[in-house]
């Protein structure tokens, strides 16, 4: 847990030294941190950020992508029973971990301009998210995009208030 306190305040401090010195450059409004520092950046996605820690993924999520990252907030996790949490979380089921978190992740930078209604997207774990586009919004699955076209170094990040899970 330490390890995880110490990660976010680098990585906070990291975007405020970005943030700071990329004002005054003009020349590129390319985002320069990646997913995993945008994220913990924006303070909600604590679970998120945590769990990816867990499962060994936050290396490939800091890598080149680009990646698409369907990111659901700490409210998201807290709307999942506590026991289910606690047992992701135990070594045993890693694996399972592991399946859930890819399953929020596309290979592509998929903005949402980009998004049609029935599309089905490939997660990296292997399985398809279903994209359903109307007047109420966007939805992945049952999850609602609270905020779409979050943009990072590697990719892009859209908000969703709901952990999705794979088929079994």
């Amino acid at each position: 847990m330490k390890r995880i306190l110490i990660g976010l305040a680098l990585s906070i401090v990291l975007v405020l030294v970005v943030a700071a010195c990329g004002g005054d450059d003009d020349s590129s409004d390319e985002a320069t941190v990646d997913i995993v520092d945008t994220a913990v950046a924006a303070g909600e996605f604590t679970t998120l950020a945590s769990l990816l820690e867990s499962a060994g993924l936050v290396d490939t999520l800091k890598g080149d992508g680009p990646f698409t990252v369907f990111a659901p907030t700490d409210d998201a996790f807290a709307a999942l029973p506590a026991e289910t949490l606690e047992s992701l979380q135990q070594p045993e089921n890693a694996d399972q971990l592991e399946a859930i978190l890819l399953y929020h992740v596309a290979e592509g930078d998929v903005a949402s301009s980009d998004l049609s209604d029935g599309q089905e997207v490939t997660t990296v774990q292997g399985d398809s998210l279903t994209i359903g586009v109307s007047d109420e919004g966007v939805t992945v699955n049952d999850a609602n995009v609270v905020q779409a076209d979050v943009e990072a170094s590697n990719g892009v990040i859209h908000i969703i208030d709901a952990v999705l899970i794979p088929p079994s």
